[in-house]
């Protein structure tokens, strides 16, 4: 099929064969696992244990939050000892909540029963793998069900499966497509099936001829509606736009979806662990892990999520000088920042550090602008102008230059002649930005409480005073009206009438309680009398008791 290519790109040394050498070894059993309970996009899944319960190998720990989350499993039977706050591998450093079980070591089951696809809706079938913790295996860890979840409107004209592994010294997927091809193609062929995708490609980097050749006989004997196709081996082929493109020529800009152009991008292992979840009822528990760099034997291993990774690396017999622990390759990967953090589903690879590895960086000199870096760029952007920006923290600015189109994959880095880390200006510039934002949010959301606060307070304010002026005007005029009702029963002859003469704008003025009229002026007149004519009664009624006559 013709292929398309991407602006930019290097080509580093792959440094892959010294892993590919052995097959896929199962780590053996430790004595304690961390399972961190956000592992994923979205929502931290709530923990549905507590300490001192027994838990079995695939039982369910963490409840997925949401959506755009993924259910967590505990990888060995034993007994949960904790449930609390733990270094995970992250570039932050900081802990997050983990459920710690204690091995029994008899790695027992639960029971697994697979998941009958002939009577389920894909809705049913994206929840089942919601819960049976599938997420995206090549590094985003996005959760798979979502992006299999095609937005209304929208149809998927090509899915494609990336078995690319650009980045240098990462071999994980290269022997799984080698050892276990038929998954990987059952895998692929049930995603199309799920997206009703028009094509399913399998693209792979023409540096990997067996896995290549065995994915290509598991698709004959198969005879599955998938294609794979070889790629050139250009770094960063591996990332999702760049495979895009090579494979569509469609380009997704950085604020596009690439479902809005027809094509959904899954990695090799994310399909073959949905395969083992609906056909086997295994959950995500483990995942395949290459070891390599300063180390006696480097090769790849099938890890239970949750393994220390002191206890994984010790298995590769690292050299004696070694200093750190990189996860992920040396583009796009950091140094975790303890060994005694756990392997988890974005775990791909380990590189184990010592001096002389690597070489080490020249002192950072000056920008020449060279432009060397926006030829490298595979977004198209332009780093040198980026960094400018981020250098003098004007963060408004970078807007306009698009830093957030930036994937981070180090190709600038990588031909800077003045050895300027410009890929972390921009990580230190995104994440101002993403503060700057999130507290402009906290702002705005605390302003929008006192304002409304304030609005609840005048309303009721303003309510109340009507409310009492309703109640004065109704007192009123019904005190009025008894007065009337009162003048009404007395006889006219004994009637005195007010002198009223010295006030005649009286007779045409109402009476207002509050700026509400209530009485006029023939109802003014009839309640002066009525006061006159008692105060006549009670005159008389004096006048008449014992001893009141002078006489």
């Amino acid at each position: 099929m013709k292929l398309f290519k991407f602006k930019g790109g290097v080509k580093p040394d792959p440094n892959k064969t010294v892993s590919t050498q052995l097959p896929i070894t199962a780590a053996p059993l430790v004595q304690r696992y961390v399972v961190p309970l956000h592992q994923s996009v979205g929502g931290t899944p709530r923990p549905i244990v507590t300490v001192g319960d027994h838990v079995l190998k695939g039982q369910r720990i963490g409840e997925a939050d949401g959506w755009v989350s993924a259910a967590v499993h505990a990888p060995t039977s034993g007994r949960v000892v904790e449930v609390g706050p733990h270094i995970i591998p992250h570039p932050s450093g900081l802990p997050t909540d983990c459920v710690v079980i204690e091995a029994d070591g008899t790695d027992t089951w639960i029971e697994r029963t697979p998941f009958d696809m002939s009577a389920a809706t894909p809705e049913a079938v994206r929840e089942y793998l919601r819960d049976m913790g599938i997420v995206g295996m090549g590094g985003a860890v996005f959760p798979s069900h979502v992006k299999l979840s095609v937005p209304k409107g929208k149809s998927v004209e090509q899915l494609i499966i990336n078995g690319a592994e650009c980045e240098p010294f990462i071999t994980c997927d290269d022997r799984l497509m080698r050892e276990q091809a038929e998954e990987v193609i059952q895998g692929s062929a049930l995603f199309g099936k799920l997206v009703q995708a028009g094509k399913v490609l399998i693209g792979i980097e023409d540096n990997k001829p067996e896995a290549i050749a065995a994915m290509k006989a598991a698709q004959a004997a198969l005879n599955a509606p998938v294609e794979v196709v070889t790629v050139p081996t250009i770094y960063p082929t591996g990332g999702a736009k760049e495979l895009i493109r090579v494979l569509t020529g469609k380009e997704v800009p950085g604020s596009k979806r690439s479902t809005d152009f027809g094509v959904q991008v899954f990695n090799v292992a994310t399909v073959q662990s949905a395969w083992r979840a609906i056909t086997h009822g295994e959950p995500l528990i483990s995942r395949i892990v290459t070891i390599s760099g300063a180390v006696g034997e480097a090769r790849n291993w099938s890890v239970p999520i949750g393994m220390p990774i002191t206890d994984l690396v010790r298995l590769a017999q690292p050299k004696p000088d070694m200093d750190g622990v990189i996860m992920g390759g040396p583009m796009m990967g950091f140094r975790v920042p303890t060994t005694d953090a756990p392997v988890i589903k974005a775990t791909n690879s380990l590189i184990v550090h010592a001096p002389g590895l690597f070489p080490p960086k020249p002192q950072e000199l000056p920008c020449i602008r060279c432009g060397s870096c926006a030829t490298a760029c595979p977004q198209e952007l332009q780093p040198f102008e980026l960094y400018w920006w981020s250098r003098a923290s004007k963060f408004e600015q970078l807007e306009k230059y698009k830093l957030f189109d930036c994937i981070e994959c180090g190709c600038c880095d990588y031909v800077c002649p003045s050895h300027i880390p410009l890929v972390n200006y921009f990580r230190f510039a995104k994440s101002e930005i993403q503060a700057e934002a999130r507290d402009k949010k906290t702002a705005d959301a605390a302003r929008e409480r006192f304002e409304f606060r304030e609005e609840r307070a005048e309303r009721e304010k303003r309510e109340k005073a009507e409310r009492l002026a309703k109640a004065n005007a109704a007192r009123q005029a019904a005190e009025a009206a008894a007065a009337a009702a009162e003048a009404a029963e007395t006889p006219k002859g004994d009637e005195e009438a007010p002198d009223i003469s010295s006030h005649p704008h009286q007779a045409s003025t109402p009476i207002a309680v509050d700026n509400h009229p209530v009485l006029d002026a023939s109802a003014k007149q009839a309640a002066i009398a009525a006061a006159v004519e008692r105060a006549r009664l009670k005159r008389e009624q004096h006048g008449n008791k014992p001893g009141s006559d002078a006489a």
